[in-house]
C-alpha cells in the first residue's frame, strides 16, 4: 500500500511545527502526488486559522506547488461546534479552500448551549468512563456527526470517535450515502477493530492520512497500515493509495453538482 496523497497535515498556521513549503517538500521527497494543508478551524482560540492569513497561505501553497511539483490543496480541518451539524467553516468562506475536513476537537468555541451537550459529557466520559459511554451520549454524538455530513459538503470526517463517542456504523452509513470519506488516522487510534469490522460492511470509502503536525510526519501512515492489515480492510476501498486519488465532495459541490 503506497500513499498517493496525504490530505491531513498541519503547519505553523495552526498547530504544526513547519511552514507550508516544509510539508510540501516532505511530500515531494516521499513521491506523493498531492498534499492537503488542513490547519485547524477558526473557532479554536489558540490553534485556529486566522482569516486574515488565508491569502498568504494561498500564495505559499501556489509557490510550493510550482517549486516541488506536488499538487497542493489548501484545506481546513473544521471544528464541529453544534449538535445541529454546525461547523466553523461557513459557506461565505468556501472559495478560500479546496478541501473540507471536519472533526471534533476539545477546546473550541462551541455554539451557545452546545458546550454542555458536547464538550462536558464527552470529556467526562473520555477521562472516567471511556469504555462505557452512556447510550444518550452516543445518540447525541451520532446525531451530531450525521448532521455535519448532511448539512455540509464535507470531504472527510477526521478521527471519528476520538473524544466524541458515536455509533460509528450509523455515521459511516450516512457518509457512504453522501460521499464523505471516513479517515483512517495514522496519528492516533480512534476506532476499535470491532467498530472497523462493522463499518467496513456499510460500503463507506476511506482515506488514510498522517494527521502530521510536523514535516517529519508527513506521509507517515504505518499505524494505519497495521490497522488495515489486522482488520483486513479492502485496500481498493482506500482512495488515496496505489496511484488513486479521491473524488472529493467539496470540489463537486463548488462546481455546482448540488444544483
Amino acid at each position: 500500500m503506497i500513499l498517493t496523497g496525504d490530505y491531513h497535515t498541519h503547519t505553523v498556521f495552526s498547530h504544526g511545527k513547519g511552514d507550508i513549503i516544509d510539508n510540501v517538500k516532505a511530500a515531494e521527497k516521499l513521491g506523493l502526488k498531492e498534499i492537503g494543508i488542513t490547519d485547524h478551524g477558526f473557532s479554536h482560540p489558540v490553534f485556529g486559522l486566522k482569516k486574515r492569513e488565508l491569502s498568504v497561505m494561498r500564495e505559499k501553497c501556489s509557490q510550493a506547488e510550482k517549486e516541488c511539483g506536488v499538487k497542493v490543496l489548501l484545506g481546513i480541518e473544521s471544528n464541529i461546534i453544534g449538535t445541529d451539524g454546525a461547523v466553523d467553516l461557513k459557506s461565505d468562506r468556501y472559495d478560500s479552500f479546496d478541501l473540507f475536513l471536519a472533526g471534533f476537537h476539545k477546546f473550541v468555541i462551541f455554539k451557545f448551549g452546545t458546550f454542555f451537550k458536547l464538550f462536558t459529557p464527552n470529556m467526562f466520559t473520555s477521562y472516567f468512563k471511556k469504555d462505557k459511554p452512556s447510550a444518550s451520549l452516543v445518540r447525541e454524538n451520532t446525531k451530531t456527526f450525521i448532521n455535519v455530513i448532511k448539512n455540509n459538503p464535507v470531504d472527510v470526517i477526521t478521527h471519528l470517535n476520538f473524544f466524541c463517542f458515536a455509533d460509528a456504523v450509523e455515521v459511516a452509513k450516512c457518509a457512504a450515502d453522501y460521499g464523505t470519506y471516513i479517515e483512517l488516522n495514522a496519528k492516533k487510534t480512534h476506532l476499535t477493530d470491532e467498530e472497523l469490522y462493522s463499518i467496513d460492511k456499510t460500503g463507506v470509502r476511506y482515506v488514510v492520512d498522517s494527521d502530521a503536525h510536523s514535516p517529519e510526519r508527513v506521509g507517515e501512515i504505518s499505524l494505519a497500515m497495521d490497522t488495515v492489515k489486522r482488520v483486513n480492510i479492502d485496500v481498493l476501498r482506500i482512495d488515496n493509495v496505489d496511484g488513486r486519488t479521491p473524488s472529493f465532495r467539496f470540489a463537486a459541490f463548488k462546481n455546482g453538482a448540488h444544483k
